[in-house]
This record gives structure tokens, C-alpha cells and sequence, in this order.
């Protein structure tokens, strides 16, 4: 029997905080938390009180002091602001994934990275090919990405059913999708360069890179550089969420408190004897904060903060993001736009083309292996969950298009993920039924 006394104290509060903590580390569920984001966003948008709901995001928040104005909408302090924590979560989860994580393996790495280029490059080629000579050409960058929390979502649904190897597939290829898209974001659809604003934030980048090499830990300091970085960057012109991937991609992913190191520091503190002496300025207070940093410490930094920011990406800001982007009206909606048929080709037929087709080549070259466990059929369902886009293409959207495309994108982004996703579904049922039965 385990000692009471070698774990933390009981309260009232655990009874309802530790189902709550579980149900926090169900990624799919923030899969679900968005989708019912989505509908009531549509709701709401289609309801009497569509223009109280839509002209909210339009309220604008800043500071403002003489000529200078520092104020944005509400969606742009949720799509620029909010959204860099995004990024820097998802950079977080890239490079803990390469370095200490399943990707450590070139070939293993190889095959998602192989199918997110194809992932990109097809879609796009598609989309330009439709959109041959219309104003909505500039609009491309929409049916790059793949939606990581609709995708585990829908495997979710399996559960054990469909192999572990095809979620981390699918998993890694999304992320490479949408560190890909975030960078065409800050190159393609940024605006004139203020060269100086520029400097200022590879100056606040400098200075990061140069307290990680002294050994400065602490987050609050990071925390006030970041926020300066980022004020930096939205001014220079370059997309403001490019600042959450290099930060999160700077990130390091080695402890400072060994393991070695950690057992003794533990060892010394249990070495006092039992009893209340842990106030006042003693040894034993002394020891026993030592101690408390030491644990902290000896958990990389990577890590730490994707375990503390994640459940607030996942469950918090993503919901935030659909419901002040995806109030689309259906009165007068029409599927006839080009804009609209060339982004859900783009998302159905462009995504599972290129997803498959350079995985096949990226397997028959040599240059990547397929997991154990992870087969063809699988890679086909997967390749069309992968044209789930959402939140990149909502995102990219917002950038892309001016207001009287806006709506018929939108329209098209929602259909044609919803129709990858259906379809990818569909093929994981008969797939999972087919192994059931033998």
C-alpha cells in the first residue's frame, strides 16, 4: 500500500478539478469545443441578432494618445494577438517532437515532411489553375494547412481502432502544414516593410538567444521580451504570429536540473527530520524551495510550457478564433463562385492528391520508411482528413480576401473541410470494420 504521506494533500476542490484536469488532456476534446464553436458562430450569424454578434468583433481596443493610435479591432487582437500563442504552442510541439520526441529519426521525420509539401504544393496548384484570371488569385495560401484538433478529432472517434502511428502521422504533417503556412503568411500576405520596427524585433530576438546562453529562466523575463518582440513585428509589417514560431522554435528543449542532480537535492531534503519546521529562515525552508525549483528544473522548458499552454490553446483561444471568424451568413450564399469551388477542390481533391502521391514517392525513393503499423489504406483515409483546414484557411482568409470574397472563402473552406472530413471518416469505418472481422 502506498503511503499517504508520499503524495500531495487531498482537498474538496480535487474532486471536481482532477476529472477537469483529465478532461484537459484529451486533445480530441478540443476538437469538439471547436466545432461547437462553429455552430453557434453560424447560429448567431444567422440569427435576428446577427449584427449585434458580427459588429462586436469590430469593436475597436487600444491605447490612443494625441495623433498616435495603437487601437485594433477585436479580431485582429484575436487572430494577431491570441494566435501567436498558437504558433508558439505548435513550435513548441515541432520541436519537441524532432528532438525528444517519435521525429528524432530522419526517415521516420521524412514521411510527414514529404506529405505536407505535397500537402501544399498540390492544393495551391489547383487552387491557381481554377482561379486562372480572377481577382481572388492572391487567395491561395487558404487550401495549404491542416486543422491538428478537427483531425485528432475525427480519429478519436476509433479510438484504438486505427493505428497510433497514423495520429502521429497526421499529427506531424499538419504541424510542418501549418509552421509552412505561417511562414507564407508573414512573407506573402504581410505589408511594406518598416525596416527599423523590423530591426527592433531581430534586436528583441538577439536578446532572447543571448539570456538563454547566460541562463536566464525566467518566464516573467521571456514573457515582457516576447510581448516586445511581438509589438515589434505587428509594426514592421511582417505578420505578427511569425514572432510565436521563432520563439517557440528557440525554446530549449535541455533541462537544467539533472537527474543526478535532482535525487540529491530530494535526498537532502528528506533528510531533516519530521515535524513543522519548514517557515521561518532555516535550513530546512531553505532546502525544501531548492527542492521546488529543482523539480521544475529537471523538466525541460519545451515541455513545461507546452503542458501549461496547451490546454489554454486547445480550449480557450481556438474557440475564441472560430467564433469571430466563422460568422458566415447563408442568406444569399451561392456555390457557384469560382472562389468558392476552387477552395473546396483545393481542401477535397488537392490535399489527399498531394498528401499521398508525395508520400508514395518520399517511400518508393528510400528517402522515408512507413511506421509500423501505418499502411496505404490508412495513408489514403489520413490524407483526407488532412484536408480539413479550418482554422489556417479561416485565418489566411481574413488576410487574403477584401469583404465581398471574404464570405463566399469562408463558404468554401467550412464545405470542402467538412466534406474531407466525411469522406476520411467514411474510409477509417470500413477500414476498422474490415480489421474488426478478421
Amino acid at each position: 500500500m502506498i503511503d499517504k504521506l508520499a503524495s500531495l494533500p487531498h482537498e474538496a476542490a480535487d474532486t471536481l478539478a482532477r476529472p477537469f484536469a483529465g478532461f484537459l488532456k484529451i486533445e480530441a476534446a478540443a476538437g469538439a469545443l471547436l466545432f461547437l464553436a462553429v455552430l453557434l458562430a453560424l447560429g448567431l450569424a444567422n440569427s435576428p441578432w446577427h449584427r449585434v454578434f458580427l459588429d462586436f468583433w469590430e469593436t475597436r481596443i487600444g491605447l490612443t494618445f494625441g495623433s498616435w493610435d495603437f487601437s485594433r479591432s477585436l479580431r485582429h487582437w484575436v487572430n494577431d494577438g491570441l494566435m501567436t500563442l498558437f504558433f508558439f504552442v505548435l513550435s513548441l510541439e515541432l520541436k519537441r517532437e524532432i528532438v525528444l520526441g517519435e521525429l528524432r529519426n530522419p526517415r521516420q521525420v521524412a514521411l510527414p515532411l514529404a506529405g505536407a509539401v505535397g500537402g501544399m504544393v498540390v492544393p495551391v496548384a489547383m487552387y491557381l489553375a481554377l482561379m486562372s484570371g480572377e481577382s481572388g488569385l492572391h487567395g491561395w495560401g487558404t487550401v495549404m494547412a491542416t486543422d491538428t484538433a478537427f483531425v485528432i478529432g475525427c480519429l478519436a472517434l476509433f479510438g484504438n481502432r486505427v493505428p497510433p502511428t497514423l495520429r502521429l502521422f497526421l499529427l506531424s504533417l499538419a504541424i510542418f502544414d501549418d509552421v509552412g503556412a505561417i511562414l507564407v503568411v508573414a512573407l506573402g500576405y504581410g505589408e511594406a516593410l518598416n525596416w527599423s520596427a523590423l530591426g527592433l524585433g531581430l534586436l528583441g530576438i538577439g536578446v532572447v538567444a543571448s539570456a538563454s546562453r547566460f541562463g536566464v529562466r525566467s518566464v516573467p523575463v521571456y514573457s515582457l521580451l516576447g510581448v516586445g518582440i511581438w509589438l515589434s513585428v505587428d509594426a514592421s509589417g511582417v505578420h505578427a504570429t511569425i514572432s510565436g514560431v521563432i520563439l517557440g522554435l528557440m525554446t530549449p528543449t535541455r533541462v537544467w536540473v539533472s537527474d543526478a542532480r535532482l535525487r540529491g537535492i530530494l535526498g537532502r531534503l528528506l533528510a531533516h527530520p519530521a515535524g513543522e519546521h519548514w517557515s521561518g529562515d532555516t535550513t530546512e525552508r531553505h532546502d525544501l524551495l531548492q527542492a521546488g525549483t529543482a523539480v521544475t528544473e529537471s523538466v525541460s522548458p519545451v515541455e513545461r510550457l507546452e503542458m501549461i499552454l496547451h490546454p489554454w490553446v486547445g480550449f480557450a483561444i481556438m474557440p475564441i478564433f472560430a467564433l469571430a471568424n466563422t460568422g458566415i451568413m447563408f442568406q444569399g450564399a451561392d456555390f457557384q463562385q469560382t472562389v468558392t469551388l476552387a477552395v473546396i477542390a483545393g481542401l477535397v481533391l488537392g490535399k489527399p492528391i498531394g498528401v499521398l502521391g508525395f508520400s508514395w514517392l518520399a517511400v518508393r525513393s528510400g528517402i522515408a520508411v512507413l511506421a509500423p503499423g501505418l499502411s496505404w489504406p490508412f495513408i489514403v483515409a489520413g490524407s483526407f482528413l488532412a484536408g480539413i483546414g479550418f482554422t489556417m484557411s479561416l485565418f489566411i482568409a481574413g488576410l487574403a480576401f477584401d469583404a465581398t470574397m471574404l464570405n463566399a472563402a469562408k463558404l468554401g473552406i467550412l464545405s470542402g473541410s467538412a466534406f474531407a472530413a466525411t469522406i476520411g471518416t467514411l474510409i477509417l469505418l470500413q477500414l476498422t470494420r474490415l480489421e474488426t472481422r478478421t
